[in-house]
């Protein structure tokens, strides 16, 4: 069999739920393109049209929790005390 391991892009937070920062650069290339994309996108939608805001808001949020989720360490997913659990 294939005995390849799984590189996560996102470790778990020691403390807490979710993940932090990138470990891979996959990882790198996507935070950072996210953090372009989501302010260079708002200014550009017109301050007017508030459901398309909305609309992309939840859509930039939604495909980094899908990507944390996805590509991220399992252990984000729950609640982390810090401790060796």
């Amino acid at each position: 069999m294939n005995d390849v391991k799984q590189q996560y892009w996102f470790r778990a937070k020691r403390y807490g739920l979710g993940w932090g920062l990138p470990l891979a650069w996959q990882g790198w290339v996507f935070f950072c393109s996210w953090l372009v994309l989501f302010p260079s996108g708002l200014l550009f939608l017109t301050p007017g049209n508030k459901p398309a805001r909305w609309a992309f808001i939840a859509t930039m949020v939604g495909l980094f929790l899908l990507v944390c989720f996805v590509k991220g360490d399992p252990q984000g997913r729950r609640w982390q005390n810090g401790g060796k659990s």
